[in-house]
């Protein structure tokens, strides 16, 4: 998997001492396995709007708006909260009519879809039926595999896999998500919002996957990088009058984000939402690079401090999901589940905000090796 980005490979030596611990220990079955199930052809034409307008009370979410989706299209939707992507995927899938214009879908069209809210899971059903609707297998690509070998692609122990989902993190219920999604053949992937807690390496090898995918892709996200390395087209909200939503006015534009913010105008000001998520750094000029401070003696030592931190942190959570794992762990009283879910969701907070730290600090440290 390519790296995200360049790093000196001495200030990263005990991040990656961490990071190869912390994948050690990270549920004994290894890295994310994702192959997405073929399917069949779909017909040229996946969707084809013409003249759409579509309003939301007194919120107009488009005004006219006309596009062509054809098969192996891998189209961004990108707007500030509230301007209406979710609504404009559903009108794009044939979910919604339009109050004007019309949505014509193609032919064998099999749709997955990776919703935004997360509906799909049941918080008292574990892991495995989730995935499964209660069967003891799964159909991948034709052939049968046991729910629990399955669920080890995406990074669950046959011990997690029959963890019920509300003990999950986030980052767990989102890989049962893609575990749903990728268990189902399909000509359409439907992904709304799909980076929220995924770690660097799942997200690295979704991002390849669905650029090696031969069919079609619709994606709504406020990661830039994701946006940039995945999609061929991007749908904007871009109000005409300068607002930040409720005019329905939507452009097509070729390429991902970055192509776009070049094709709009250097001048123009990005959706207020979409700007806020940006996984890159950028490139600091010399001028401004020359300008950061070195780290404090104090600061160099809380630096150095860190790794053990964080990597008591994570046996922390380790442990605590390895009680919830228990059978007999379920069996408590609801006032015990709940202050076990409390404790996980303590030490995971503290736990990111050691990571941040850890950058915050070490960021102007690989800087001022750099100069």
């Amino acid at each position: 998997i390519k790296a995200r980005r360049t790093r000196n490979e001495g200030r990263v030596r005990a991040l990656e001492t961490m990071r190869s611990v912390r994948s050690d220990r990270r549920n004994a079955v290894g890295k994310v396995q994702l192959h997405i199930q073929d399917a069949q052809r779909s017909g040229a034409l996946v969707a084809a709007v013409e003249g759409v307008s579509f309003c939301h009370g007194p919120l107009t979410i488009l005004r006219n708006f006309s596009t062509t989706v054809m098969r192996g299209d891998k189209i961004g939707i990108i707007g500030p909260n509230g301007a209406g992507k979710t609504t404009l995927l559903r009108l794009l899938l044939g979910k919604l009519q339009p109050a004007e214009g019309s949505v014509r879908m193609g032919t064998n069209l099999q749709i997955a879809y990776f919703d935004q809210l997360r509906e799909q899971l049941d918080d008292d059903k574990t892991v495995a039926d989730n995935v499964s609707d209660g069967s003891e297998t799964v159909k991948i690509n034709g052939e049968p595999r046991h729910i629990i070998g399955y669920l080890q692609d995406f990074l669950f122990s046959p011990e997690r896999g029959r963890t019920l989902v509300r003990f999950l993190s986030g980052g767990e219920r989102n890989r049962v998500l893609l575990a749903r999604l990728f268990a189902k053949p399909a000509n359409v992937i439907v992904l709304d919002e799909p980076t929220n807690d995924l770690d660097a390496e799942t997200l690295e090898l979704l991002e390849e996957r669905l650029v090696d995918y031969s069919g079609t892709v619709l994606l709504v996200s406020h990661d830039r990088m994701f946006l940039n390395n995945v999609v061929t087209s991007t749908l904007v909200f871009e109000p005409e009058d300068g607002g930040e939503k409720g005019d329905g006015n939507v452009k097509e534009y070729v390429g991902g984000y970055d192509d776009w913010l070049r094709q709009r105008g250097a001048a123009a000001d990005p959706p207020r939402a979409a700007a806020r998520v940006d996984r890159s750094k950028a490139t600091p000029s010399p001028a401004a690079a020359s300008t950061k401070r070195k780290l404090s003696f104090k600061e160099q030592k809380e630096l150095a401090s860190l790794p053990a931190v964080i990597e008591k942190l994570e046996r922390e959570v380790a442990e605590i999901h390895a009680t919830m794992a228990q059978p007999d762990f379920y069996r408590q009283s609801g006032d015990a589940l709940a202050r076990e879910q409390a404790r996980l969701e303590s030490v995971q907070q503290r736990l990111a905000v050691a990571f941040a730290r850890w950058e915050s600090l070490d960021q102007p440290h690989a800087n001022s090796v750099a100069n």
